[in-house]
Parts: C-alpha cells; structure tokens; sequence
C-alpha cells in the first residue's frame, strides 16, 4: 500500500518531489523501454522484409521450371475442323489434316412400351462390346450377314428382378451398374411411346453391343441383340473410330480426343474436311516475353521494399528500420552476386542477362530493353530455358533429359550407353494354328508385368497368321486386368511364329503364358522362350548411373541426380547432357535457404525475441527495486512530516511557555 504524506506541517509536496525522484531512478528502466521498442520495431521490419522475399521467391519458384520458358501454341488453319494444343514435349513444325470420319458411340434403341412403371419382366442382361464386321445395315437399323468379334473385355451383367422390372427401373439398373452403357427413356408420342436407348460411353469401332438376356421372354423380346443374329433393338448410331490423314499417313483412333499421334500434341476432332487443313506447331514467345517481365518486375518491387528499409536521409537524419543491419546487407548483396555472374558456359546461346535485355542499373533495379528481348526471342527462343530456370538438353537425338536432383551441379557431361532397354517377351516354339474352336482351343491365361488375366479368341478358322495376330493382340490389350493397370502388348509373327512382347522396358518388363487351352495350338505352352527385359545401363560424366526402363539416373558425381530416357540408338559415347542452373533458378534456391525456418531472417528475428525477453525479466527486476525505493523515500519523508510536526509542538509549547513567564515578569 503507497503511503501517502500530506505535507501539511512542512508545506513540501512530497508526492511531486517523490514522483520526480523517482523518474531519476527509473532512467535505466526507460532506457530499456526505449531498447525493447527499438527491437520491436526491427523485429516489424525484417517482418516486412521476409514478406517481400517470399514474394520475390514465389515469382522465381514459378520462372525456376524450364516449361515456363518452352511453352509452345497449336493452331489449325481452319479452327472448325479440330482444336488443338500443345506441351513443353511437343516439336515446332506445320502438318496438315484431313478429317474423313470423326468417331462415334453406338445406339441402340428398344421397341415402345405403353408404360414406364408395369412389369416387363425379371432375368439376367449380359452385354459384350466388340466389333461389327461385314453385312449391310438397313433403314430399320437391323443387320444383315454381319459378324461380331468381342473385344475381350469380359461380360457385363445386370439382374432384374420384382424390384425393378419395369422400363424406368431396367434404365436405372443399368445406369447404376457402371457398365459403360447409359440409359434412357424417351418418349417418341405415338400409341406405345417410351422407348429403352442404349448409349455406349466410349466410342470407337470395337465398343459395339451385343446383348443377351436369360429369364423371362417379354424380358428377352426387349433386350435380346446380337448384331450377327437376332436384334430386338434398333441401331440409331454406328460404332465407329476417328479416321483422318496427318501429313499424308491414314490413321485410326476411336476417339475424337487424340493424344498419342503426334509427340506433345493433343487435338480434338470437330468435323471433317473435304480439303486438308493446317496444324501449326509454333514457339509462345509472348509467354517468354511475359515471364521475362515477370522477372525484372518482381526484382525491382524487392528492390524498392529493401531501398524503403535500409533508407538514410540526410535532410531529416531519419533511417530506415534496416539501415546498417548486417543480415539485409549480406542478402542484398548475394542477390545482386547472382544477378551479376555470368552463367557457365555450354550450349546455351545466353550467358547473361544483358543478352536478352536485362541491365543492371546504379541504383540496382533492373531494366529491360524490349527490343533487345524480341530480338534475343527471335534468333534463339530454346534458349531462354537455360538462362532463367533449370534446364537440361542433350547433343543426341535419341536421348530426352529427364531432370535433376537438388544435388546436381551445372555442367556438361559425356554420356556412355553400355546397355539398351529390352522389352520382355515370350516366343513361340513353332507354327501357330489357324483353326481356333469354341470350349478346345479358344482360351489364353497370360501375366503380363506381374498382371494376370485370361483371354477368349473368337472361334473360327483365320485366313492369316496376321489375322489370328490382330486377333490375340486386340484380345489381349482388351483385358480389363491389363487396360486397369495401364499394360498393353504387341503381338508379331515370323514365318507363323508368334511372338508377344510387352510395350513397357526394363526388368520388369515379362511376358509369360501360364495356361489356357489354345497355349498348345498357339505354341505357346511347353518350350516356348519367355525373355526379361534388361534396364538401360551407363554412365553420366564418368560416373556410375542407375537404369530403371529406358530411363538412367546418375547416382554420383557433380551430375549426380540428372535423368536421361534413351530410347535406343548405339552403344558406346552417345554425346553431352548440359544440365543449366538459371538465374531464376539460383535466386529461388537462395530466397528458400534465407527464408527457412533456421534461416538467417528467422533467426535474427528469434535473437531479437530473446533479447525483448531478457529486457522484460531486467525490467521486472527493476521495477521491483523501484518499488522498494519509492518506500523507502515514502518512509523517510513520513518521518520528517512526523518529525517537523513534533517540531512545531515543541517550538509551540516553549512559546507559550515563554510568553507566560513573560507575563510573570510583567505583574511582578
């Protein structure tokens, strides 16, 4: 409890003259304050700093990728036919396109019903999707002397019983069993208006239907088509593939979207063209102008934040909050280190910055001299790549560099092939049979990649080996086993002897046949020659690399993490790999070291946290001894009211004294 002195006897005003006294006392916790607020305020400023670094660092993360630089634009001539666009992977050219046939899904549409909810009927659907061969198709959409050849994929099947027998629950019971078929009821308004239409999601020659049903005849009536037999449905759209020219060369897809015909090239199929069109592959260079600008505009918005914080003006004598620290310092220096150095040499036609436009200016900000960049896009576009981002590019046409590790030095380094990847396959010991018979010889149990499936060829006596081939090799890519995990084979012959090799590389790569009936009239049982294939093997700059597939990885070295896919070629020196580190590329790795969690920054701004927590532990200390002394003073200064007031007691009973002995002496 603060005593409280009234000063009455003395007339002092203790309180002011303590209050003063004690400010004198509280100097050093003043100036431990005005320390802690200083560090405050640092600790704001280096927050203001690692935001704009991050910042900075996001702009580079996106300018460090060698896609941002090697974006190409597709266009067709006639942007009716076809949309089209293309990847980093994609080749600058012109092709032309013709457009004969775009593909189509099949439809199949049922006779009317009189009502969507009476019971038809219960029983077993089962569809198969396969080609449609030979015969003519009428007006009524019936076939006439067709063939049918499933494609191998397996039955489809759907129940129907009590609890959706009627035409709307037949519908969603197809729907709801992800066949690949879509249902629907379409009121055509005539005498018996809702018709069952069947819709094959994919399209494509060999997604036809063939439908059969066990269990009720009304069921059957709907429902039974097979378009080599009995059809019950009408056949409203045709199955059918995409067919078109690219330069010249007839190709067949069973989509309108395309992907895998042109390298780095998606197209989608709108119409055909009686006149062949223009597909234009061609450079995005207002995409690299914009990243360029990106760049220099990111730099000097850091630029104008650090000038903000290390600021000295002379006029007013006012510093910025940075101004003299050590930490910006260093890191504004390393920026303009890497901004200034020269790349190293190699293929790449840029080694500077100013080759494409960029200047350093005095007060360190970055400009760009447009013409010089249209100029620099112009005679060497491939090549902005190399001088922003991490980029990778090798002499031999056969060898596509596939990344780097966060180890990898830039370099260039000699590439040795001492092994090429093999694909795994399996051989026949002989002549394959021509004549396959339903329940004898139909059936092929196979493990591709360590993937099992069985197959069922279609029974019949085939005219050529090549054709018993496009048989088994359809049959066996239709598999859902294999489709579901992305394997697929191809299937050759050699004077009648078949050989089926799986279309991936390395040593996982197998084919084997484990079984089924037709092994032996196939030559494919006992004896036949199952070959592994082999990973590619070599070295990357003099070190040892390891294979997996086609793609070979340096494991050592300054190169160490680079990846390679060599898709064939000779063994022995295969050229150079130039891996690149740009400037981008280096100030992201910088900005991600500077911002880490026990970065520079952060640990600054913790030695700063401690500081401002050892300021409060002294300040508590010394206001605890404040306390004790504005007692002290509070005590001492009670005292002297209590002493002056005895004081004046006394001076007042010696007064009275004296006046009465005065008075005495009077009287007497």
């Amino acid at each position: 409890m603060t005593i409280s002195i009234s000063g009455l006897v003395s007339g002092i005003d203790y309180d002011s003259m303590i209050t003063q006294l004690m400010a004198i006392e509280s100097q050093p916790l003043t100036r431990l304050e005005t320390k802690e607020a200083s560090y405050l305020s640092e600790i704001t400023a280096f927050g203001n700093l690692k935001s704009a670094l991050a910042t900075f660092q996001t702009t580079m993360s996106s300018l460090s990728y060698a896609s941002t630089f090697q974006t190409l634009q597709a266009t067709v001539a006639d942007s009716t036919v076809a949309s089209v666009s293309a990847s980093a992977y994609a080749q600058v050219g012109a092709h032309s396109l013709k457009v004969t046939q775009l593909a189509q899904s099949q439809i199949l549409v049922a006779n009317g019903q009189t009502s969507t909810t009476s019971a038809i009927g219960s029983g077993t659907i089962s569809i198969d999707f396969g080609t449609i061969s030979g015969g003519t198709l009428d007006e009524d959409g019936k076939y006439t002397d067709a063939a049918f050849a499933s494609a191998g994929g397996g039955i489809r099947t759907i129940t129907i019983d009590s609890s959706n027998n009627s035409l709307s629950g037949i519908r969603d019971a197809i729907n709801n069993a992800n066949i690949g078929v879509t249902a629907s009821v379409i009121n055509d308004g005539s005498d018996t208006p809702y018709r069952l239409s069947l819709t094959v999601n994919n399209s494509g020659l060999k997604n036809s239907m063939s439908i059969s049903v066990s269990g009720d005849a009304a069921l059957q009536t709907l429902l039974n088509h097979d378009p080599a037999g009995t059809q019950n449905l009408s056949q409203t759209a045709t199955a059918q593939n995409a067919e078109f020219l690219l330069d010249g060369i007839a190709i067949s897809k069973e989509a309108n979207n395309i992907n895998d015909v042109l390298s780095g090239v998606s197209f989608n199929l709108l119409k055909t063209n009686s006149t062949a069109t223009t597909l234009n592959i061609t450079r995005d260079t207002s995409g690299v102008s914009s990243a360029v600008e990106s760049f220099v505009s990111a730099y000097n918005e850091l630029e104008s934040t650090l000038d903000e914080l290390t600021a000295y003006d002379t006029e007013t004598e006012e510093s910025g909050l940075l101004n003299g620290d050590s930490t910006t310092r260093n890191i504004r220096t390393q920026l303009r280190k890497i901004l200034t150095a020269a790349l190293p040499s190699g293929s790449n036609a840029f080694s500077m910055l100013s080759q494409v436009g960029i200047s350093v200016q005095k007060d360190g900000s970055l400009a760009l001299d447009s013409d010089k960049l249209k100029t620099a896009l112009k005679n060497s576009p491939a090549d902005f790549a190399g001088l922003f981002a991490a980029a990778g590019a090798a002499t031999d046409g056969l060898i596509t560099y596939n990344g780097a590790g966060s180890n990898t030095k830039a370099g260039n380094y000699a590439v040795n092939i001492t092994q090429l990847a093999t694909q795994g396959n399996i051989a026949g010991t002989g002549a394959a049979g021509l004549s396959i018979a339903s329940g004898l010889n139909d059936t092929l149990h196979l493990t591709i990649d360590g993937v099992s499936a069985s197959i069922t060829l279609t029974a019949k006596t085939y005219d050529s080996t090549a054709a018993l081939v496009a048989e088994i090799q359809s049959k066996i890519n239709g598999a859902k086993n294999f489709t579901d995990a992305g394997l697929s084979v191809s299937v050759s012959q050699s004077n009648n002897v078949l050989t089926i090799t799986s279309n991936t590389y390395g040593s996982t790569s197998k084919v084997l046949v484990t079984g089924g009936n037709a092994s032996a009239t196939l030559k494919l049982d006992t004896g036949a020659t199952a070959t592994t294939g082999l990973d590619v093997a070599g070295t990357i700059g003099g070190n040892a690399a390891t294979g997996s597939g086609q793609t070979l990885t340096s494991a050592s070295g300054d190169a160490s993490g680079i990846g390679l896919v060599v898709a064939g070629g000779s063994l022995g020196l295969r050229g150079t790999v130039t891996y690149s580190q740009g400037y981008a590329y280096q100030l992201n790795s910088l900005l991600l070291t500077v911002l880490d969690e026990e970065g520079v920054i952060a640990n600054r701004i913790d030695g700063l946290n401690e500081s401002i927590a050892d300021i409060d532990d002294e300040k508590e200390k010394i206001n605890s001894r404040l306390e004790v002394i504005e007692a002290r003073y509070r005590t001492q200064f009670s005292a002297l009211e209590v002493m002056l007031s005895n004081m004046q007691s006394t001076s007042e009973y010696l007064t009275q004294q004296l006046e009465a002995l005065a008075s005495l002496r009077d009287q007497s």
